[in-house]
C-alpha cells in the first residue's frame, strides 16, 4: 500500500466527518454527474453504480443523487463539467496524479500548476508519470474487522487479485471490472469497509524523509483542498510515525 494511501487513512481518522461532509458531497455529486453521461441506469453503468454507492455510504440524500444523475443525462442544466488528469512530480521526485472535474479548464490548470510550484514540485506533460500506476479497485478494511484467512478466501473467490496488510488496514486489490462483485461479497459476509473506490495504485514506491517528506504531504494537502480536485494519487512512502507527527502538526 502506498504511503499516500496511509496518509489518507491517517487523515480520515483525525478529521471530523461533519466538517468534511460539504466538500465530500460536492465531489461525489460531480462524479455522479460525469458518470451519468454514459447513461442514467446504474444497473447498466458500472461507474455510476460505484459513485452512487459512495454517496450512499456518506448518507447523501436521495434527492441530491437524483438531481446529479439528471444533470449528467441532460434532464437538468448544469452538467458541463470536464474531467482532466494532471501529472507531475512532488518534492524528492515522487510521482503525483491529480484527477480534476472542472467547468473552467484554463483556470484550473493555472491553479494546479501554482500549487505544484509553491510546494516544491512541478507539473509534467500527459503520460509523464501515469505509466508508474495501475488502475485498480481498492477496498480498505480495518485489521480487527476480519482475519487474513477469512478475507483471503472470501475476496479471492469473489475475483480479487491480492490482499495486503499495511499495518492499519487490509487492502483488497482487484481489476476495475471486479470492483462490485468483490465489494458485494465483503458486505454479504458482514465485513465493514473503510473505503471502496477505483484508484491509481503505484507499481513501485519512493521513500521520502525529512524536508521532502514534509513538503510532499503539504503538497498533497493543498491539492486535496482544491475545489476542483476529485482525487490525488502518489507513489511516495513515508514512515508511518513521521506521517502521524506531521498530521498532528497540520491539525494544530
Amino acid at each position: 500500500m502506498s504511503g499516500h494511501s496511509k496518509w489518507a487513512t491517517i487523515k480520515h481518522k483525525k478529521a471530523a466527518l461533519d466538517a468534511k461532509r460539504g466538500k465530500m458531497f460536492t465531489r461525489l455529486i460531480k462524479e455522479i454527474t460525469i458518470a451519468a453521461r454514459s447513461g442514467g441506469d446504474p444497473d447498466a453503468n458500472a461507474r455510476l453504480r460505484t459513485a452512487i454507492a459512495a454517496a450512499k455510504a456518506v448518507s447523501m440524500p436521495a434527492d441530491n443523487i437524483k438531481r446529479a444523475i439528471m444533470r449528467g443525462t441532460g434532464e437538468l442544466e448544469g452538467g458541463q463539467i470536464e474531467e482532466v488528469m494532471f501529472e507531475g512530480y512532488g518534492p524528492g521526485g515522487a510521482a503525483v496524479l491529480v484527477e480534476v472535474a472542472t467547468d473552467n479548464r484554463n483556470r484550473t490548470v493555472s491553479e494546479i500548476r501554482h500549487l505544484f510550484s509553491k510546494h516544491g514540485g512541478n507539473l509534467g506533460e500527459q503520460g509523464s508519470v501515469s505509466w508508474m500506476f495501475d488502475r485498480k479497485s481498492q477496498i480498505l478494511i480495518e485489521l480487527d474487522k476480519a482475519s487474513e484467512e477469512q478475507l483471503m478466501d472470501l475476496v479471492l473467490e469473489a475475483g480479487a487479485d491480492d490482499l495486503r496488510n499495511d499495518g492499519t488496514n487490509w487492502e483488497v486489490l482487484s481489476a476495475p471490472e471486479m470492483h462490485h462483485a468483490v465489494l458485494e461479497a465483503i458486505h454479504k459476509a458482514g465485513v465493514p469497509t473503510v473505503s471502496a473506490s477505483l484508484a491509481m495504485i503505484p507499481k513501485n514506491l519512493i521513500k521520502l524523509e525529512g524536508k521532502n517528506a514534509a513538503g510532499m504531504l503539504k503538497l498533497s494537502e493543498a491539492l486535496e483542498d482544491h475545489d476542483d480536485v476529485q482525487n490525488t494519487f502518489s507513489n511516495f512512502d513515508i514512515d508511518e510515525k513521521v506521517m502521524e507527527e506531521l498530521a498532528q502538526q497540520a491539525g494544530r
